[in-house]
C-alpha cells in the first residue's frame, strides 16, 4: 500500500572530477586538462525508498574508474575518453544508462627562443571545450561544445524596426558594437568522428559566420551561425546555441565638450539580453535523450 507517493527520474555519480593526463611520447609531452563529471542511471530504486544500496556503484568507484580508464587507454579527446568510461559503466550490473560530460581546458606551449618548448606549456585564454556522452541500453548520445567563446564585431551589426510601447526606451540603430559570450552544443550522428578535428573546424565555421554576417538582430546572427556549421559538418544533426547580448552602450560626452563619433563605450555585464536558438536539419529525427541533464542547452 502506497501514499500516492512514487520516485521520479533519478541519477547519481561524482561531479567535476579534475584530471590531468600527460603523454610521453619521448621528451615531447602533450597535456589533456579535464573536468569530469560521471551520473549513473538505473536499477537504484532501492536506495532512495529503502536506504538499501546493494545495487549502488559508490561515487567514489566513479572517480576512480575515471583516473584509472585515463591511465589503460590514455585521453586523445574528450569526446574518446567519454565514450571509454560509457563503454565501461554500460556493462556494469544495474546500470542501464549514463551521463558523462567534460570541460577540456586548452594548454600551449611555452615559446623559447623561436620555438615551441616539448614540455612547458601556459594555459590558453580563451574558451572552454566541451562534450557530453550519454548512453541509455545499446544507443549512444554524443555532443561536442563550447562555452566563453567571447566574440566582438566593432560594426557591421544594426537592430531596428522592433515594436514600440509606452515602456519603450531603446533608439533603433543601424551600427553598433556587436558582442556576445558564446555557448554552443553540437549532436553527432557519426560515433567515428575524428574528434579533435571536427572540434576545429566548428570553432571556426562558428566564427567565420559570426564575423561575416552582416547583423539586424542578434538572432539573426546565432541562425547563421548554426546554419554554416550544419552546411559544413554533414555528420552534425543539430546546434543549439545560447547567446548572452554583451551590451556596448556610447557614451555622453557632451557635458564636457567633446562628441563621440561611435569611439568611446560603456561595458555594461548586466541585466544583458539572452538569446538562444537551435538549428537543425529537417530529415534528422529529433533525440530529446541525448539531450537530458545538458546543463544550459535549450530544450
Amino acid at each position: 500500500m502506497t501514499d500516492g507517493i512514487v520516485l521520479g527520474a533519478n541519477q547519481y555519480g561524482k561531479a567535476e572530477c579534475r584530471l590531468v593526463h600527460v603523454t610521453r611520447d619521448g621528451d615531447r609531452h602533450s597535456l589533456a586538462d579535464l573536468n569530469v563529471t560521471t551520473q549513473l542511471r538505473g536499477d537504484f530504486a532501492a536506495a532512495h525508498t529503502e536506504g538499501d544500496n546493494s545495487h549502488v556503484h559508490a561515487t567514489d568507484t566513479q572517480k576512480n574508474s575515471v583516473y584509472a580508464l585515463a591511465r589503460e587507454h590514455g585521453v586523445a579527446s574528450p569526446e574518446g575518453f567519454l565514450l571509454t568510461l560509457a563503454e565501461h559503466w554500460r556493462h556494469q550490473p544495474w546500470v542501464t544508462g549514463t551521463f558523462f560530460s567534460a570541460e577540456h581546458y586548452g594548454w600551449e606551449r611555452v615559446p623559447v627562443a623561436g620555438r615551441e618548448h616539448d614540455h612547458s606549456f601556459a594555459r590558453a585564454g580563451r574558451e572552454v571545450r566541451t562534450a557530453v556522452v550519454q548512453t541509455y541500453g545499446d544507443a549512444t548520445h554524443i555532443l561536442s561544445g563550447l562555452t566563453d567563446l567571447v566574440v566582438l564585431k566593432s560594426t557591421g551589426s544594426e537592430f531596428r524596426g522592433f515594436p514600440r510601447d509606452r515602456f519603450t526606451t531603446l533608439a533603433e540603430t543601424d551600427d553598433r558594437i556587436l558582442a556576445t559570450s558564446v555557448t554552443a552544443w553540437w549532436r553527432h550522428t557519426d560515433l567515428g568522428t575524428d574528434w579533435n578535428a571536427s572540434y576545429e573546424e566548428v570553432r571556426a565555421t562558428l566564427l567565420e559566420a559570426f564575423a561575416d554576417t552582416h547583423s539586424l538582430a542578434l538572432q539573426q546572427t546565432i541562425f547563421a551561425m548554426g546554419s554554416a556549421v550544419l552546411r559544413r559538418c554533414p555528420a552534425i544533426a543539430e546546434v543549439r546555441l545560447s547567446c548572452p547580448n554583451k551590451h556596448h552602450f556610447l557614451v555622453d560626452l557632451t557635458p564636457f565638450g567633446l562628441d563621440n563619433p561611435n569611439q568611446v563605450y560603456f561595458a555594461a555585464d548586466r541585466p544583458y539580453g539572452l538569446i538562444q536558438a537551435t538549428v537543425r536539419r529537417e530529415d534528422v529525427s529529433e533525440e530529446p535523450q541525448a539531450w537530458a541533464s545538458v546543463p544550459g542547452a535549450l530544450e
